[in-house]
């Protein structure tokens, strides 16, 4: 299952230290993660409590990774636990199909000359 991973934490100097784990917490159970993406520091939608503050802006995260269906249900609960996220979601990534090279098609050179007489 190829799924898109984001959320919005606080700012603080412990930003690394957020990302750091939740990428182990998500490797732990059993994902690949493909990317990290930064969205930057914005406005929230809308003003979001949360550990008993309010917050009304955040930093913004994506990760893109795979890995089981299971692990969704097991990482909203735990980054609600964590009192550095603020909200968290996960999307599924359509899976792209890739289609198989089959190699140059030769041409036959002798059929075109003879289809210009």
């Amino acid at each position: 299952l190829s799924l898109f991973f984001f959320f919005f934490f606080l700012l603080k100097p412990e930003t690394a230290a957020v990302l750091k784990r939740t990428v182990e917490a998500l490797m732990e159970r059993g994902a690949v993660v493909r990317n990290l993406e930064n969205l930057g520091e914005r406005s929230l939608p809308y003003k979001i409590s949360k550990h008993k503050e309010r917050h009304r802006r955040g930093g913004y995260f994506l990760i893109d990774l795979e890995g089981p269906p299971s692990i969704v249900s097991t990482m909203m609960d735990h980054l609600g636990r964590d009192i550095d996220v603020i909200r968290r979601a996960f999307l599924k990534h359509p899976v792209s199909k890739t289609e198989e090279c089959s190699g140059i098609i030769p041409v036959n050179y002798e059929d075109k000359l003879i289809a210009k007489k």
